[in-house]
């Protein structure tokens, strides 16, 4: 396995370099990535701290920075030691320069400026980690959507991922001991989908949350039939609802996350 030192530099906080590594990463198997952060880099000063640590620990410097002269001396003295490093949006910025006729604003942390969809995002989270794993059923209505399914098939994280996208999001657990509250049905404003996953697959997740946890791992947890009964429970709860369903069993959280959206999208369109 090889290994890379990833050197993220940024003005701000550094939260677009993640995710644009993050996804470019994606790409590539068998790499051992050891990530350096380097935020709120706005002086020379801080600037040559940073790179005599990327001198001891050479890799790709990945930055963002607007500051044209931190940005020079940045270039120049990676060239001079022979380290690559790419400026993540400049083509991004440079096309849509040329397309809007104008020039860009350099003006650091600009893309997380404190405006309205920001603060929607802020109560989305609070609203989606107030109402996990079915709690505050008195507000789902105010959900914007509502994840159902049995344990494991990733309710939480893709809840707090829709979150981040400003999406309000209830989710709640089908368990055939503790049917859901009939409420859950007379929804009217939520988008409902139900989550599902293949059998042995949700054995394999739940065998290593046991193990994880330091408890038995044989239990009617991931006892087969005790499984294939809870996933029997919830089909039946999909198919009387007419909720639409999305199996996560080959589905990351981003994917499962953009089929909700393309779900709420065409809801929104047919409403129109």
């Amino acid at each position: 396995m090889s290994q890379l030192h990833l050197h993220l530099l940024s003005d701000s906080t550094g939260e677009t370099l993640e995710v644009v590594a993050k996804a470019c990463l994606a790409q590539f198997d068998g790499v051992d990535v050891l990530r350096h952060f380097w935020p709120m880099v706005r002086s020379e000063g801080h600037l040559d701290r940073v790179l005599d640590d990327v001198e001891r620990r050479p890799g790709l410097v990945l930055y963002t920075l607007v500051n044209s002269n931190i940005r020079r001396e940045l270039e120049r003295q990676c060239r001079r030691r022979g380290i690559h490093a790419v400026s993540a949006l400049d083509p991004v910025i440079d096309a849509l320069s040329a397309v809007l006729g104008q020039q860009a604003k350099a003006r650091p942390g600009r893309q997380h400026a404190l405006d309205a969809a920001y603060f929607a995002r802020v109560d989305a989270i609070q609203f989606s980690i107030a109402h996990d794993d079915g709690l505050g059923v008195e507000n789902w209505e105010e959900a914007d959507i509502v994840l159902a399914g049995v344990s494991r098939t990733s309710k939480t994280p893709t809840s707090i991922y829709l979150a981040n996208r400003g999406y309000k999001v209830a989710n709640i657990p089908l368990v055939p001991e503790s049917p859901p509250p009939p409420s859950l049905f007379g929804l009217k404003h939520p988008l409902i989908v139900g989550l599902t996953a293949g059998t042995d697959r949700l054995i394999q997740i739940r065998r290593n949350r046991l193990l994880s946890l330091n408890q038995a791992a044989e239990t009617d947890y991931v006892d087969l039939d005790a499984v294939n009964a809870e996933l029997a429970f919830a089909r039946r709860i999909f198919a009387d609802s007419g909720w639409p369903v999305i199996d996560v069993t080959r589905r990351s959280i981003e994917e499962t996350a953009f089929a909700i959206v393309k779900l709420c999208e065409q809801r929104e369109y047919s409403q129109t």
